[in-house]
C-alpha cells in the first residue's frame, strides 16, 4: 500500500521526506511523483531540495534527460546546500555518458559554490579531466588547489597524482616535496593503505633524485676520472636505475665505467664485488667475463637459469647409459653440486622419479 501522504494535507517539505523513504525503500517512481507534487508547490530551499531528489530518482529509473533538467533546476535555485549537490550529480550523469567537456562544466559549477563539503573531489576531479586530456599545467592547477584544501581524503590522492606526473617529467625533487608534504597529511594508523602508497611514491621520488645526482657528477669529466668519486658513481646509478626498470642504461654506464683508463680496474672491482671467491685468481676462470657481461646487462637471473638448465640436460643425458662411465659421471655430478647451497634442491630434482632420470 503507498505511504503517499493525501494531498490537501501534505506540505512540500513532508512530501519531500516521504519521497526520500520511498526512494530508499526501493519504489523510485512513486518517490518521483511526490518530489515533483513538492517541486510545484514549494518555496524556497524546499524547492532544489525536491528538484534534487527528484534527479537522482529519475537517474535510478533510467530517465537521464529528466535527471539532468531537474539537476539544473537545484542549481539555478543559487542552494548553497543543493546547488553543489546537484552540480556535482550532474557532472557524474556526464562523466558516466563520456562527456568530459559537460563534467567539466558541471564540476566547475561545484568549485564555484564553494561548499567546503564537496569542493575537494570537484577539484580532483577537473584534475583527472585535464590530466586524461594531456593538459598537465591545467591539472597541476587543479591538483594544488586540492592539495591546499587540507582535505584527508582528497589532498593525498592529489598529491600521489601530482607527483606520479611530475616524475614522469623528470622533476624529482619537486615530486619529493609535494609528496612528503602530502604524507604528513595521512594518519599512519587510521589509513595505513593512503599511507603506504605515499610513502613508496616518496621513496621513488627519492631514487630519482639519486639517479640524477649520479648521472650529473658521471657528466663532469674530471669527476668521472676521479678514482675517488668516478668508480662509486657508476656502481651507485648502475645498481639504481634497474630499480626504475632502466636497465639498459645501467648496462650503459658499466660499459662506459669499464672503458675510462685510470679507473676501469676500480669499476670492474666494482662490477665484481658479489662474485665467488675460487682457489684460481681472479679473472682466471672461463665463466667469469660471462658473469661479468650478465651483471652488467642486468642478464644475471637469465644466466643462472641457463646453467641450472644446462646441469639437468647433462645429467639427462648420462642417465641413458647405464655402464659404468654413466653412473661415475651421475655420482660425480651430484657429489659436485653438493658442495653448494643449491646442491639439495639439485639433487632431489634429480633423483626424483617423477621429475627427473633416476638417481644412482
Amino acid at each position: 500500500m503507498s505511504t503517499t501522504p493525501d494531498e490537501a494535507t501534505a506540505d512540500p517539505a513532508s512530501l519531500c521526506e516521504q519521497a526520500r523513504l520511498l526512494a530508499e525503500g526501493g519504489r523510485p517512481a512513486e518517490a518521483a511523483d511526490l518530489f515533483r507534487r513538492a517541486l510545484e508547490t514549494g518555496e524556497g530551499p524546499v524547492r532544489p531540495r525536491a528538484a534534487l531528489g527528484l534527479a537522482v530518482v529519475l537517474d535510478d529509473v533510467g530517465d537521464e534527460a529528466g535527471a539532468r533538467r531537474a539537476d539544473w533546476i537545484a542549481i539555478d535555485s543559487g542552494d548553497p546546500e543543493y546547488g553543489p549537490r546537484a552540480a556535482y550529480h550532474l557532472a557524474l550523469l556526464h562523466e558516466r555518458a563520456g562527456e568530459a567537456e559537460e563534467a567539466a562544466r558541471a564540476w566547475r559549477i561545484v568549485v564555484d559554490f564553494g561548499n567546503p563539503r564537496y569542493l575537494p573531489p570537484a577539484l580532483l576531479a577537473l584534475a583527472q579531466l585535464a590530466d586524461e586530456a594531456g593538459d598537465f599545467e591545467t591539472a597541476r592547477r587543479w591538483w594544488e588547489r586540492t592539495i591546499d584544501t587540507g582535505d584527508p581524503q582528497y589532498a593525498p590522492a592529489a598529491a600521489h597524482d601530482l607527483g606520479r606526473r611530475l616524475l614522469e617529467r623528470g622533476e624529482p625533487a619537486r615530486a619529493q616535496r609535494v609528496l612528503a608534504e602530502a604524507l604528513r597529511m595521512i594518519d599512519r594508523e587510521s589509513a595505513p593503505y593512503a599511507y603506504a602508497r605515499l610513502a613508496t611514491a616518496v621513496g621513488i621520488a627519492y631514487l630519482d633524485q639519486a639517479i640524477g645526482a649520479f648521472g650529473a657528477v658521471l657528466e663532469d669529466p674530471e669527476a668521472a676520472a676521479d678514482p675517488d668519486i668516478g668508480p662509486l658513481a657508476t656502481e651507485l646509478l648502475a645498481r639504481t636505475l634497474p630499480l626504475r626498470g632502466r636497465t639498459e642504461e645501467a648496462a650503459r654506464v658499466w660499459a662506459h665505467g669499464l672503458a675510462q683508463p685510470g679507473v676501469a680496474e676500480q669499476v670492474r672491482a666494482r662490477l665484481r664485488r658479489d662474485f665467488a671467491a675460487g682457489g684460481e685468481e681472479s679473472g682466471a676462470r672461463w665463466w667469469e667475463p660471462v658473469v661479468e657481461s650478465a651483471v652488467a646487462e642486468g642478464a644475471l637471473p637469465a644466466l643462472a637459469g641457463e646453467a641450472f638448465e644446462a646441469v639437468e640436460r647433462m645429467y639427462a643425458l648420462a642417465a641413458v647409459g647405464q655402464a659404468d662411465d654413466a653412473r661415475r659421471l651421475r655420482r660425480a655430478l651430484l657429489d659436485v653440486a653438493a658442495d653448494y647451497p643449491w646442491g639439495d634442491l639439485l639433487r632431489d630434482s634429480l633423483t626424483d622419479p617423477a621429475s627427473g632420470p633416476p638417481g644412482r
